[in-house]
């Protein structure tokens, strides 16, 4: 199965709950009328837009109604479709990486624990890998074995190049033993991976803050990407996580995992509006090969 249809596959239940509830809504109807308006708000409210996407495509549709443009159903969905595919464009920004400039080239990965971090680091590395690059993943979340055992696995599967330290270290070290031996090895791609325990927001804060000083220090400009893994089945809160990120650290582009088991898929919509954050990456499954570069076109294409 190639990964259209995986992602097509994906998204089912997105589609379900959002573009098949607009088609029974409008099915006999071939016009439509502020009454029915009302009735289409609160199924992209379900579908995990966002407020303020929900909010515009709703007002365009009015407009519309007003100008006499949009009267007929099919145009209306057909708007909606075209609406949606131009804010996801808006976010598609696929990392162009010039090696003969920047190496190593250095990604802080961060994100809630369950969001997927672990498993994203291991695709992205295995298609650097792929690719001919040497990789390197350094382990800075140091408090949970698990992480670290789990990512070693990834590391070893992704033929990337591996550095740890003892339970309970000091993260900022691993990311400047990573990007020492990254220097000294002629690595081409580093990824740190970093802790998400967000019930100790402020601390958790400050040591990411201090991990991002410390990779900077030691190699100008890093990180060169600060990228925040997303679990699309947690919707809104989504929303909530990556403002407490790119608040405190800044964060340069997005991976949303999970799309597979979600129908929330539309939070992609409204993360992309409300952030302007680059979607770098989508995520539909477990497998190696599951997690590619975001398409807006492609996933437009997918979820109707």
């Amino acid at each position: 199965m190639g990964f259209f249809e995986k992602l097509k596959k994906g998204l089912s239940k997105t589609h379900q709950g959002f573009v098949e509830k607009i088609d029974r809504l409008f099915l006999g109807r071939k016009t439509i009328d502020l009454d029915l308006l009302d009735e289409l708000e609160p199924l992209l409210f379900e579908a995990d837009l966002g407020v303020k996407t929900t909010t515009q495509l709703i007002e365009g549709v009015r407009q519309g109604l007003k100008r006499g443009d949009l009267q007929e159903t099919e145009r209306v969905k057909g708007f909606i479709k075209q609406e949606i595919f131009r804010m996801l464009h808006a976010g598609e920004k696929p990392l162009s990486i010039d090696f003969a400039k920047t190496k190593p080239f250095v990604f802080m990965v961060v994100g809630v624990n369950g969001a997927g971090k672990t498993t994203t680091i291991g695709k992205i590395a295995h298609q650097y890998s792929s690719q001919g690059k040497k990789v390197l993943i350094g382990a800075a979340d140091t408090f949970r074995a698990a992480a670290v055992e789990q990512l070693e696995i990834w590391a070893n599967r992704a033929g990337a190049d591996f550095i740890k330290q003892s339970r309970g270290s000091d993260p900022s070290a691993v990311a400047f033993d990573s990007i020492h031996a990254a220097k000294s090895r002629s690595i081409d791609v580093v990824f740190i991976d970093t802790a998400g325990r967000l019930h100790t927001k402020v601390n958790l804060m400050e040591e990411l803050k201090k991990v991002k000083r410390i990779a900077g220090r030691e190699c100008p400009g890093a990180p060169h990407e600060i990228l925040l893994v997303l679990d699309a089945t947690t919707g809104q809160n989504a929303i909530s996580q990556a403002k407490l990120f790119n608040e405190a650290i800044g964060v340069t582009g997005i991976a949303l995992t999970k799309l597979d088991g979600t129908a929330k898929g539309g939070i992609i919509v409204g993360i992309t509006e409300e952030m302007k954050i680059p979607i770098r990456y989508v995520g539909v499954g477990e497998a190696i090969d599951d997690l590619k570069e975001f398409n807006a076109s492609e996933f437009v294409h997918a979820l109707f």
